[in-house]
């Protein structure tokens, strides 16, 4: 179990439908621009885990939908769903992590955030559906603009706004272990144009 599986969904302007059955430990790098999504994880070998980034920049109405299944015993699921919804639109998160009868001393942990820059009608339904007891799952959701404290600590220490907006937006993009940043040109470029 010590191999690690690292996959990279890199898109743009487009809608997808992926679908994973995890048997080794995987993390899955999902740098988006104005795109929807839907993505079932299912986790099928016990004492694996799956850490689960999905970075989206929004221009138009998207959904991105990602389910999680534990399908046996000791699994870890980590969903880290992040987006900028950068005009006045849509952008949905639906996280659904599925733990069903009989995988027990499981883990589902997720964490949803979306940035609205202008008066977007952002929406996140972080839904548990759990039918264990000897589980452990959590939840956070937060929806919002950036931290009026953040951005004026940085204009404290010198920093102007559009710089410190460009690294706020920077660090909550790309919110990773660790990644190659040439993979992502594309998306770093994006976040240089909100």
């Amino acid at each position: 179990m010590n191999d690690l599986n690292i996959i990279y969904i890199l898109e743009k302007n487009s809608k997808l439908d992926l679908n994973y059955d995890i048997d080794k430990n995987t993390i899955i790098y999902n740098y988006s621009v104005n795109t929807s999504l839907n993505i079932n994880i299912n986790l099928v070998c016990e004492g694996v885990f799956v850490k689960y980034y999905c970075n989206v920049i929004n221009y138009d109405n998207n959904i991105h939908h990602v389910i999680v299944k534990h399908l046996v015993s000791n699994t870890c699921s980590y969903i880290y769903c992040h987006g900028v919804n950068v005009d006045n639109n849509s952008l949905l998160f639906y996280i659904d992590g599925v733990i069903p009868k009989g995988s027990n001393k499981s883990t589902n942990y997720q964490d949803s955030q979306i940035i609205n820059i202008k008066f977007g009608k952002s929406k996140i339904y972080p839904n548990l559906l759990i039918d264990e007891f000897d589980t452990s799952s959590s939840h956070s959701a937060y929806i919002g603009k950036l931290k009026d404290e953040y951005m004026f600590y940085l204009n404290s220490v010198g920093i102007n706004n559009k710089d410190a907006k460009h690294l706020l937006l920077y660090a909550f993009l790309n919110n990773t272990d660790s990644i190659d940043n040439d993979k992502i040109d594309f998306f770093l470029e994006e976040i240089d144009r909100i």
